[in-house]
């Protein structure tokens, strides 16, 4: 969707010469380029990658600076989409990191991590040499800014001393290529630069890169990673190693200021971002220092002297102040507004001007290509020269800000709404840009009896909070809170700690804002109190004083094996499918009991053992034997890369298909199922493939999500229902009325991206889940389409998923990007009910 404001600035440039950039306003999308509606493809060894990768930790060496290393080679790979472009290919970024350290005493390089893809993740730092004891000495403020907020902010020595942090984050969508190598021809500017001004920039800041963010995108053109993912939307779920290796980054190295460099939009877009800005940022702070740089880097990018008439080049423009809405800063899914949360006071996302990719990419000639990226590269390194401006000149105040952001979590301060009196200098300022929240007091996450159900989602959560820097306590003894009691090991997170905004903005309900704009850039709601799966209690008021907690570094491990009998597993995570499908795939003889769980042989127990220690899950001692047989269930998905990836995580067996493929000959015999949600039509199936696809529908089982998934089954005749489209850009968490075995043990809201929802239900179809009565929306975006039609309203009570012989709908998105982890039961509970007892693999 584009903005008025976005079109008028494009529509000079239709006028201009042949091979003129025009705008690329990248669409709101769920997992990756607007390529349509193709099934998700990526190997399931990227996958094993990302599930078991953890980032590199990137503190507590006790090593100075610079740290260099001799990197290894990687294998020369003349398919390197960059080459075409004249830019760095991947395989030439480690040699020309060796030969930037061998310049001087500048210049650092560290392996952050591994990509979904395999590759390196490059962390280079740039600064004035440093001694052992001086990054010691650094390390020491760093950790005193954030944890004792109010004795940094009166130490002469940070104020006198403190380097600044800042970062920049390059090709995290792998086509958007050029940050990287602006990145790379500064680095080595800077390496060898003899002036006072670089000399006094690198005695009191430290500069860090992130040369490619995405590497496997770069290789291969890709907006994605190697799974398939868009890492600019990963930050809340965190379920790929390039976006924990950025996590990583933002926590060790605590940066001030950060930019992330993409394209493609001309002119060229530079952050801050119109409304509705995220609740829980300390706007005032951000938005004050962010519109500064904004400025300088606008003032650079035009002095470039690049001109429509003469390059194709629109001059820049800043959101905040050119745009009425479109393009907020509303989730914390994008880089600069994770950023945000960490304390981070000035973070932008740059949108270099000429588009080098997709179309353009493969119709342009190589010359107009290189002549374009050349300039992108250009644009890019004035916007990163302009912020190292910025903060050689206002480092104090920037690290005062930041002080400031962890102060007021840790004393449970306050917001200051924005205005032109609170952030003087900032033009425009009105009533749409004052977003605020009430911050409860602390969150439990309640332990005992009658939280057993949810332990492994609990432990999760705990973990993933703690990934996340967020502190978290454990209960030493049961303990009462505002009137109510909570049991020993129940976690609290205190809500006056330093990363406020980000526990709350993770945990807490969030908001309903559907009033507030007409378009959001991505999702509204995303909340992990609801969706995760753990009970997450927030308490408003009162004294935490005498609560007896300790601090936890990792979730007390809840896998457990009673020493006798039969087991039970309860089937309510994705980690109790993962092993479920584990001990299936071994050969266990399981069996589903009357409430859904899954009934395992005494002989099984050392079986049992080895999984429960693995997936974290409990085996209870049961007398149940269990009703029919839970065999080895083989996908055949064609969905979504964040479905494909959940499935995955869940130990499915899942085979990649889509039109063509089933057009080219598939062979159903090796699946028992087929999962659809996008890149399978029907109609244009030849009659071979729709044929056998008959065929197996006759005999086993379909789930279908979404409108693609409902179409489907509507013209194979599968079920009989009808289904209703609600509003295409509606999104977020929804309360939901589960009804049915399939939805047996889930949570009582769920997530909605483009919603659906089923009417006209045949005699045998099954409600297994609707929206809840009244309006269903709980936090995000979902407006009634212009006639009245498509709203939240209209869904109420409304089926959302329905089952029925040989098929279950859904009319939600469980697996969304990987991210409602409470909600993958149900597609597992699914798939199990509609495979066919006879045909699936002993």
């Amino acid at each position: 969707m584009l903005l008025v404001a976005l079109v008028v600035t494009m529509a000079g440039s239709f006028l201009l010469a042949p091979h003129t950039a025009t705008a690329d306003r990248k669409p709101v999308t769920r997992e990756g380029p607007a390529e349509g509606e193709r099934a998700a493809t990526a190997p399931a060894g990227a996958a094993t990658r990302a599930l078991t990768n953890t980032a590199t930790a990137l503190t507590g060496t006790g090593r100075g600076y610079p740290r260099e290393q001799t990197l290894s080679p990687d294998p020369e790979n003349p398919a390197d989409k960059s080459i075409k472009l004249g830019l760095v290919p991947y395989h030439a970024i480690a040699p020309k990191l060796n030969a930037l350290q061998r310049l001087g005493d500048r210049v650092s390089v560290e392996v952050a991590g591994r990509s979904a893809g395999g590759h390196r993740l490059y962390l280079v730092t740039v600064t004035a040499p440093e001694s052992a004891a001086q990054t010691r000495t650094q390390e020491g403020m760093r950790e005193l800014i954030e944890n004792a907020p109010a004795v940094a902010a009166k130490s002469q020595t940070i104020k006198r001393s403190y380097k600044a942090p800042v970062f920049v984050n390059n090709n995290i969508h792998g086509n958007e290529w050029e940050g990287t190598d602006a990145s790379l021809k500064l680095i080595e500017r800077l390496a060898t630069a003899t002036d006072a001004k670089t000399k006094d920039l690198l005695a009191h800041s430290r500069l860090y890169f992130n040369i490619t963010a995405n590497p496997d995108g770069r290789i291969a053109g890709t907006r994605a990673n190697a799974n398939g993912f868009d890492l600019n939307r990963d930050f809340v779920t965190s379920s790929q190693p390039e976006g924990r290796a950025m996590r990583e980054i933002e926590i060790d190295k605590q940066p001030t200021v950060m930019l992330d460099v993409h394209g493609y939009v001309n002119g060229t877009l530079i952050e801050p971002t119109t409304p509705p800005h995220g609740e829980n940022y300390e706007y005032d702070l951000f938005l004050k220092n962010t519109y500064a740089n904004a400025l300088g880097m606008e003032a650079a990018v035009n002095g470039l002297g690049y001109t429509p008439q003469k390059d194709g080049v629109e001059a820049a423009q800043i959101p905040f102040r050119d745009q009425e809405e479109g393009w907020d800063d509303w989730p914390p899914i994008f880089t600069p507004q994770y950023a945000a949360f960490h304390g981070t006071v000035a973070a932008h996302t740059v949108e270099i001007p000429l588009t080098v990719n997709n179309r353009a990419y493969d119709t342009l000639p190589v010359d107009e290509l290189r002549r374009r990226s050349a300039i992108n590269v250009a644009v890019a390194g004035a916007a990163i020269d302009a912020t190292l401006n910025y903060v050689q000149d206002h480092r104090t105040s920037l690290v005062a800000d930041q002080i400031e952001v962890f102060r007021r979590g840790a004393a449970g301060a306050a917001q200051v709404p924005v205005s032109e009196q609170t952030v003087p200098g900032v033009p425009g300022i009105g009533p749409e840009d004052v977003y605020t929240t009430t911050f409860p007091r602390a969150y439990v996450i309640p332990a005992g009896a009658s939280a057993q159900r949810s332990a492994p989602a609990a432990a999760r959560l705990v973990d993933h909070l703690l990934a996340n820097d967020v502190k978290v306590t454990r209960a030493t003894h049961a303990f009462r809170l505002v009137g109510r009691t909570y049991a020993k090991g129940s976690y609290v997170v205190d809500m006056r700690q330093p990363k406020r905004g980000l526990a709350n903005v993770l945990l807490a309900d969030g908001r309903d804002i559907s009033d507030k704009v007409s378009v959001m850039y991505d999702i509204s709601g995303w909340s992990l109190g609801r969706l995760w799966g753990a009970t997450v209690q927030p308490v408003g008021s009162g004294s935490l004083l005498g609560v007896p907690v300790r601090a936890v570094s990792a979730a007390t491990r809840v896998g457990y094996v009673a020493p006798y009998g039969d087991l039970r597993l309860r089937l309510d995570d994705p980690r109790e499918i993962a092993a479920l499908n584990s001990l299936l795939r071994d050969g266990v003889s399981v069996r589903r009991a009357a409430d859904g769980s899954a009934i395992v042989p005494a002989s099984a127990r050392e079986k049992a053992g080895a999984v429960a220690r693995t997936y974290d899950v409990a085996f209870d001692s049961t007398k149940e034997a269990g009703t029919t047989a839970l065999r080895r269930t083989r996908v055949a998905a064609a969905v979504t890369p964040g479905e494909l990836f959940a499935l995955r995580e869940m130990n499915f067996e899942v085979t990649p298909v889509s039109t063509d493929v089933l057009n080219a000959g598939f062979a159903w015999s090796g699946v028992d199922v087929l999962f659809v949600s996008q890149g399978v039509q029907y109609e244009g199936l030849n009659t071979a493939a729709r044929t056998a696809l008959d065929a197996f529908l006759d005999s086993r089982g379909l789930v279908g999500r979404g409108a693609a998934g409902a179409a489907l089954n509507s013209a194979a005749g599968v079920l009989a229902v009808k289904a209703v489209e609600g509003n295409g850009d509606g999104n977020g968490v929804v309360r939901v009325v589960n009804s049915g075995p399939v939805t047996a043990g889930a949570p009582g809201h769920g997530f909605v991206y483009a919603p659906v929802w089923f009417t006209d239900l045949g005699p045998e179809v099954r409600v297994e889940q609707s929206y809840a009565s009244g309006n269903p929306l709980v936090s995000g975006h979902w407006r009634a389409l212009a006639d009245g039609s498509g709203g939240p309203t209209a869904a109420s009570g409304r089926p959302s998923v329905v089952s029925g012989t040989g098929a279950v709908l859904f009319g939600t998105e469980p697996l969304f990007r990987d991210h409602p982890k409470g909600e993958f039961a149900q597609v597992a509970r699914a798939l199990f009910t509609v495979a066919p007892r006879t045909a699936q693999l002993q």
